[in-house]
C-alpha cells in the first residue's frame, strides 16, 4: 500500500511516509515533537531523523515553544503549505484507486481491521 501512495506523490518528490507528517503539521498550533511523535506512534529520534529532510527542503520550521523555552513546535511554512495543497489532489486519487481496486473486498471492515493494529 505505501508503494501505491509513495509512486502517487513522487511527482512531488515526496514519500508517503513525509505527506503524513506533513499532514501532521497542518494545524491551526504548530505542534511539539513529542504531540506528532503521539499521533503517528513514532519515538522521538525517529521522528527528528525525518523531519530533517523536510526541513532542509524548507517545507517546515522549528521554532521555540512560547511557554517552556526548552520545548520545541514546527510549523509548516508557506513553502509546505503550498506542496500540501499539491500532494492532497494526488493522495486523494490513489486513495479513491485503491478503493476502486477493493472494491470487491469490504473497505470499511479493511479500514477497522488496520485500526485495530494500532
Amino acid at each position: 500500500m505505501a508503494r501505491r501512495y509513495d509512486q502517487a506523490l513522487r511527482p512531488l518528490n515526496l514519500t508517503n511516509g513525509q505527506f503524513s507528517l506533513l499532514m501532521s503539521l497542518n494545524r491551526p498550533e504548530p505542534p511539539t515533537i513529542g504531540e506528532v511523535a503521539t499521533l503517528l506512534a513514532m519515538d522521538r529520534t525517529t521522528l527528528t531523523a525525518a523531519l530533517k529532510p523536510l526541513a532542509r527542503r524548507g517545507l517546515l520550521a522549528v521554532v521555540v515553544s512560547g511557554g517552556d523555552r526548552r520545548s520545541r513546535r514546527m510549523a509548516l511554512t508557506p513553502a509546505g503549505r503550498k506542496l500540501m495543497a499539491a500532494a492532497v489532489p494526488l493522495w486523494m486519487q490513489a486513495q479513491a484507486e485503491t478503493e476502486r481496486l477493493l472494491a470487491a473486498s469490504d473497505v470499511e471492515r479493511l479500514r477497522s481491521d488496520l485500526r485495530s493494529l494500532r
